[in-house]
Parts: structure tokens; C-alpha cells; sequence
């Protein structure tokens, strides 16, 4: 297996953001900082390839942990960069008030559809602002993704949520490359290092997948190394979500 260098990559991906910038003349950048080591990563990258005064970081609390608003703001201190705390807590409480006056569904049976609403507000959330930046400061504003290649294999985000961006710079590295990439960049230890959860349940990223990030990155480089389990666990995870990356379209005469 070929070594990991991470100056390389990191030098690699910042040559590609400025390039795709000056190549379509675009401006600015705009990403949601949660407080994990993947959107701390993309916004470190996108400074340098950028300059600080063109990332814009949003907090889109809900129901959220206080914690990762201070770990945010520890990530928007360090690279310098304009951090937005737009709380879209009373937006989600409108959206279920007037589910609930359907009178039809109950807690339980709309657990899932509120944990995904989360990050499809946000995401709406994002692009007003994309939009809003683009209109104040005459230049366009893209909203980048922060979605790891071992997320995406299995399928682990939400369709019209984070799986919708303009951009996107870690999403053919490992967890473990993104933290390597992260620790050249200086990214503070608390956020790098903390246990990866989606803000939303309650649950780490593993606990909700039932295998961890390593087996995945494993099960993509060489399978045989897993046991038969582990590698039918990752295998199911990835097809049964193989609907979200791609949208099957009828052409006329087929």
C-alpha cells in the first residue's frame, strides 16, 4: 500500500479549489461547521486555498448539544474565518407543530423523517446564504460538502441534505486519511480527535452504522481481511443505499 503523504494531498486539493475558482470565476465559500474533524478539515482546506476572508462558516443548531457550537467557534478562531450562528430549532418546531396537527402519525413512527429534516434544513439554510454572500459581496459563493469517502460508501448521509453541495474536497479520503489531513493542518485536537457523531440522535456514527470506520476503509481496500460478518454488515449498508447516487430518469422510447 502505497504511503500517505499528507502535504501532497493537501497541496493537491488547494491547487484544485483555486483552479476550479479561477476557471469559473467564483468567489467564496460557504460550509456548516458542526464541530466534527470533517467539516474543521474542509474549511482549514478551503482557507488556504482561498483566504480566510473568503469562508464563511455557519452553527445551524437544532435541538443540538451545546458543545458543538464552542467546538465550531474553536474552529472558526483558529483559521480565522467569519462563523454564522443561525438556530433553526423554531423552524423545525413549526415544521412538526403542523405535523402534529395531522393528528396522523406518532412519535415513534416519524423518528427517522425528523432525524433527516435536520440536515435538509440546513442544507436550505446554506444556500440562502450562499446566495445572500454572493449578493452583498459580488462574488459567487459555493456551498462546500464535508461528507469522508467511508460515509459515502455505505451511504451514510441524507438525500437532499448533505448529500447536496457545489464542491466537494474530502470525499475520496478515509477517516483515518481525513484526520492525517487534519493533523497537517493543525486542526485543534479536541475537535479532530472527538468521537464522530451526526448532532441529530443521540448516537455515535458507528453506533448507528453497527461497524466502525476502520472496517469500512478496510472492506474498500481489501475485503478478505474482514470477517465474513463485518464484511456482510458493510456489504448491506451499501447496497441498500445505492438509490441515493443515482436517479433512475425514462427517456422516451426505452
Amino acid at each position: 500500500m502505497k504511503k500517505f503523504n499528507a502535504e501532497t494531498e493537501v497541496n493537491n486539493i488547494v491547487n484544485f479549489v483555486k483552479k476550479y475558482y479561477k476557471d469559473n470565476n467564483l468567489g467564496g465559500a460557504i460550509l456548516g461547521i458542526s464541530g466534527g474533524k470533517d467539516s474543521a478539515v474542509v474549511a482549514a482546506l478551503l482557507v488556504k486555498a482561498l483566504g480566510s476572508e473568503n469562508v464563511i462558516g455557519l452553527t445551524l443548531p437544532c435541538h443540538s448539544a451545546s458543545e458543538d457550537k464552542t467546538d465550531a467557534k474553536l474552529v472558526s478562531d483558529y483559521y480565522g474565518i467569519e462563523l454564522v450562528n443561525f438556530d433553526i430549532t423554531n423552524t423545525f418546531d413549526t415544521f412538526k407543530s403542523e405535523l402534529h396537527n395531522l393528528k396522523v402519525f406518532t412519535d415513534e413512527e416519524t423518528k427517522n423523517s425528523d432525524i433527516n429534516l435536520k440536515p435538509r434544513l440546513r442544507m436550505a439554510t446554506l444556500y440562502y446564504f450562499a446566495a445572500l454572500y454572493t449578493a452583498l459581496k459580488g462574488k459567487t459563493y459555493l456551498v462546500a460538502g464535508t461528507s469522508n469517502k467511508c460515509e459515502l460508501y455505505v451511504g451514510y448521509f441524507t438525500k437532499g441534505g448533505d448529500s447536496v453541495h457545489d464542491i466537494s474536497l474530502i470525499s475520496d479520503y478515509t477517516v483515518d486519511e481525513v484526520i492525517k489531513i487534519g493533523e497537517y493542518l493543525k486542526v485543534p485536537d479536541k475537535v479532530l480527535y472527538k468521537k464522530p457523531n451526526d448532532g441529530l440522535s443521540n448516537l455515535t456514527d458507528e453506533d448507528k452504522l453497527g461497524v466502525k470506520y476502520s472496517d469500512i476503509a478496510t472492506y474498500m481496500e481489501d475485503k478478505t481481511l474482514l470477517d465474513d460478518s463485518t464484511k456482510e454488515k458493510i456489504e448491506k449498508l451499501h447496497n441498500n443505499n445505492l438509490h441515493k447516487f443515482n436517479i433512475p430518469t425514462y427517456k422516451k422510447g426505452e
